[in-house]
């Protein structure tokens, strides 16, 4: 029987509790650049010759999707948050999260079209937080708590959530051609979000860098 995209999420949140909790940590010491630079050199190829995956350049303003090392599609410009991209980001500061991420959930009602979830903050933006003392120790407890509970990560802490990628629907083309508009997601036109979510899956892998 073919399982829907909201099936195969509620089957798929366990594996992923289960490989954000087995994630190596870095050294405390390492900076947040440099744990963030490590970890996008190594997330920006392919797993498999093979894997279907999605590639953000902040600098290009541009969103590729690779099957293993060809690209396959690629959208430009497309449109990040207003606060900049960083690897260290807060609530309410409007800017689009740097890392490594799988897509978590499909919301087709979005006023934004579509609305594809990340699984941000991960576990590393968990640890960079925690080293920088924007969490305290019991943040960061509370933090694995809950992804043990639930397969995916807090979306009400001091490190913001609902991180995306998103159609224009009810907001300006013409701003979105020009500027980065949005809240910390990434945005797309709304025939590239159809064409980009019928392209990829739950679990799929998304880089932005």
């Amino acid at each position: 029987m073919t399982q829907s995209r909201d099936e195969r999420f509620l089957l798929s949140r366990r594996r992923f509790g289960l490989l954000a909790l087995s994630l190596p940590f870095w050294s405390t010491a390492a900076p947040a650049a440099t744990m963030m630079s490590d970890l996008l050199a190594q997330a920006s190829t392919p797993r498999a010759p093979d894997e279907l995956w999605v590639l953000v350049d902040d600098h290009e303003a541009r969103l590729s999707i690779f099957r293993g090392a060809s690209e396959e599609e690629r959208f430009s410009p497309v449109s990040l948050g207003r606060g900049g991209a960083r690897a260290e980001r807060t609530r309410g500061d409007r800017a689009t999260p740097l890392g490594e991420f799988r897509v978590t959930r499909f919301n087709y009602r979005s006023k934004y079209r579509t609305f594809v979830g990340l699984d941000y903050p991960t576990p590393t933006h968990a640890r960079m937080a925690l080293d920088a003392g924007v969490y305290s120790q019991q943040d960061y407890d509370d933090y694995f708590s809950y992804y043990r509970r639930h397969g995916t990560p807090p979306q009400d802490t001091v490190l913001g959530g609902y991180i995306g990628i998103h159609g224009i629907g009810v907001a300006d083309p013409a701003i979105h051609r020009r500027f980065h508009w949005t809240d910390g997601c990434v945005a797309v036109t709304d025939r590239q979000i159809d064409t980009l979510s019928a392209m990829i899956d739950i679990g799929t892998r998304v880089v932005i860098r």
